[in-house]
C-alpha cells in the first residue's frame, strides 16, 4: 500500500489531494469498495472517468474531503475536480510513474478537498489534475524521507495555522487546522508551486 499526498495552487482553487495505491486482491480493495458501498450525507465516493462511460485505470474511487455545498461546488466537484483526479492519474500512468502492466490489477482512493468558495472551474481542474499526479509519484517514491519530516518539525504550518516560529500561513489562521467552509485557503497542508501540465 503506496499513500501519497500533494497541495497544489493557491487561494479557494488550490488542491489538496492524498491517495492511496495498492492491489485488488489487498487492503486497499477492502477500504475502496466498504468507502463505494457506504455513502454518507454530503459525501457520496464515485468512481472517476475520464470520459462518460470510460473510468480511468487504475480504477480510481473519488471521495469528496467537503460536503458538497450547493449547485455550484458540487459541480465543481464531479465535473473539474474529478476530470483532474482522472487527468493526473492517467498522467501518472502514461509518465511511467504507475505501471501500465499494472494498472488492471491496482486500485487508487483519491481523497480530494474541493473548497466551497472556489469559482474557477479550469484553475480547479489544473490543480486537481497536477495534485493528484504528484499524489502518486511521492507515494511511490516514498516521499518525503524521514530527515526532510524531522527537519521541518522546527517550523510546522499550513494554510490555517503557523505555530510560534513557522513560516507564514497563507490562510485565514483557523484553530485546529480545521477546513472552515468560505476560506479563500484551501485545505490543509504545505503549498507548493504547481508544475507545468
Amino acid at each position: 500500500m503506496l499513500i501519497g499526498e500533494s497541495y497544489i495552487g493557491a487561494g479557494a482553487e488550490a488542491a489538496h489531494v492524498n491517495t492511496v495505491l495498492g492491489e485488488r486482491s489487498g487492503p486497499v480493495a477492502v477500504a475502496w469498495a466498504t468507502a463505494l458501498a457506504t455513502p454518507s450525507a454530503g459525501h457520496a465516493p464515485f468512481v472517476a472517468v475520464v470520459v462518460p462511460g470510460i473510468p480511468v485505470k487504475p480504477l480510481t474511487l473519488f471521495v469528496n474531503k467537503a460536503a458538497i455545498a450547493g449547485d455550484e461546488h458540487g459541480t465543481l466537484t464531479w465535473g473539474a475536480a474529478q476530470a483532474g483526479v482522472a487527468g493526473g492519474v492517467a498522467d501518472a500512468v502514461s509518465e511511467g510513474i504507475l505501471s501500465e502492466a499494472d494498472a488492471d490489477q491496482s486500485l487508487i482512493i483519491a481523497a480530494v478537498w474541493v473548497n466551497p468558495a472556489a469559482r474557477d472551474a479550469d484553475q480547479v481542474y489544473a490543480n486537481n489534475r497536477t495534485a493528484t499526479r504528484e499524489a502518486l509519484r511521492a507515494g511511490v517514491a516514498g516521499t518525503p524521507q524521514l530527515a526532510e519530516v524531522l527537519a521541518a518539525r522546527h517550523r510546522p504550518f499550513n494554510p490555517f495555522y503557523n505555530a510560534p516560529g513557522g513560516q507564514e500561513s497563507a490562510g485565514s489562521g483557523a484553530p485546529g487546522g480545521q477546513e472552515p467552509a468560505g476560506t479563500d485557503a484551501g485545505e490543509g497542508g504545505q503549498a507548493r508551486a504547481a508544475e507545468p501540465q
